[in-house]
């Protein structure tokens, strides 16, 4: 099933902006998802299970590189962004 997540996360730490930046390169480097920031989160499209494959391994990365943070997601079932070079 397709599927769209918009994610925010929130690092509990005093250098934020490294740990946000780190965690959607993460995302970004996920070959099966297509993915687009703003400047107040990011949505990944793609199938059901590569994008939670995809937050889990960048969440997974994230903590491990910067500690503990904070994950907001809403989740929209049957839905793909048009998010690519020409949408």
């Amino acid at each position: 099933m397709k599927m769209t997540a918009e994610l925010s996360v929130y690092p509990l730490r005093d250098n934020f902006k490294e740990a946000v930046l780190g965690f959607i390169d993460e995302l970004l480097a996920t070959e099966d998802i297509v993915a687009v920031t703003n400047s107040m989160s990011t949505h990944v499209s793609g199938e059901d299970e590569a994008v939670f494959r995809a937050i889990q391994a960048a969440l997974r990365a994230s903590y491990e590189r910067f500690g503990r943070q904070v994950l907001v997601a809403k989740f929209i079932p049957e839905h793909f962004a048009d998010i690519g070079p020409e949408g």
